[in-house]
């Protein structure tokens, strides 16, 4: 793996009078405060600091946690749930969010805000991870920065994609990402989603394909899916899911990765932002995989 990936981030460092008067305070400051950004979306934060451009920054949502100083920013909330009061509290000058943030009620709120509104695109592939990155840097005004770091971020994905050809052979791997597990019931990633993307950019082979995006399977399509691993996000609380849950469960105890108890857990939002850790992500993933 080029030493590009670890200098990466060492040299970067009924509700309507409350909004419309949050409206007002944050247009009256907009002339004087022009950089003040609400960055919403993790990987849209991780690539505003990879621009070197977070002193920018006012606030940030819930999923953007990393690079670690950037929990010392406000938190307006999940990038799902939105108030748009909390985020106008922060009088912007910029909110810049990934796209699917909400709801939609609360999106259509901060668009008529007369502030300006950027969202980027989302995207499960490499050429989606730059996109972001040039799309960001442009609304940033900084265009140059950006094609320095797609340039980097590129090469250190290519570095990646011949890692995870080299560690998948002749056989990839079966995997099943696992989001929760609720009640018993299993949320599951399908096709277009981050989960089967970095599956794919490490070698390995989304094991569900019947439907699109996070949805419940039921024990017999567990069981027809025939994983070779379990792919999780790493986390405790409520979300948690423990090895003895998940291998409690009848139908994954049925499939290959039930019967070596195979179980791999990464950073979520390094794993699914599609950032600039990206790359980070697939190597560490396609090692996994091959059992390295």
């Amino acid at each position: 793996m080029r030493p590009a990936l670890s200098r990466l981030w060492a040299a970067r460092v009924a509700r309507f009078a409350p909004v419309a008067l949050a409206v007002l305070m944050a247009s009256s400051l907009q002339a004087q405060e022009p950089q003040r950004i609400v960055s919403i979306g993790g990987s849209v934060t991780e690539i505003v600091y990879a621009l070197g451009e977070q002193d920018r920054l006012v606030a940030r949502d819930t999923t953007s946690n990393f690079p670690e100083e950037v929990s010392q920013l406000p938190d307006i909330g999940y990038i799902r749930r939105l108030s748009p009061e909390g985020v106008l509290s922060m009088n912007p000058s910029l909110i810049l969010t990934e796209e699917g943030a909400g709801p939609p009620e609360a999106v259509e709120l901060l668009e008529a805000a007369s502030i300006e509104f950027a969202e980027i695109p989302a995207g499960y592939d490499r050429e989606a991870v730059l996109t972001k990155i040039r799309r960001v840097a442009e609304v940033l005004s900084v265009p140059e920065k950006g094609e320095a770091l797609a340039a980097e971020v590129a090469a250190d994905l290519d570095d990646a994609a011949e890692v995870a050809a080299k560690e998948a052979g002749a056989a990839p791997r079966r995997v099943l990402f696992v989001l929760s597990m609720q009640g018993g019931r299993i949320m599951a990633g399908g096709t277009d989603t981050a989960a089967e993307g970095v599956i794919r950019l490490a070698g390995g082979v989304n094991a569900v394909t019947g439907f699109e995006g996070y949805k419940p399977l039921s024990d017999e399509a567990i069981i027809a899916a025939a994983p070779d691993v379990i792919l999780m996000m790493a986390r405790g609380g409520e979300m948690g899911v423990s090895d003895e849950d998940l291998f409690a469960q009848p139908a994954i105890l049925s499939t290959p990765a039930g019967e070596t108890r195979s179980v791999l857990r990464m950073d979520g939002m390094k794993m699914l932002g599609f950032g600039p850790r990206t790359a980070e992500a697939v190597v560490e993933l396609a090692h996994a995989l091959a059992g390295d």
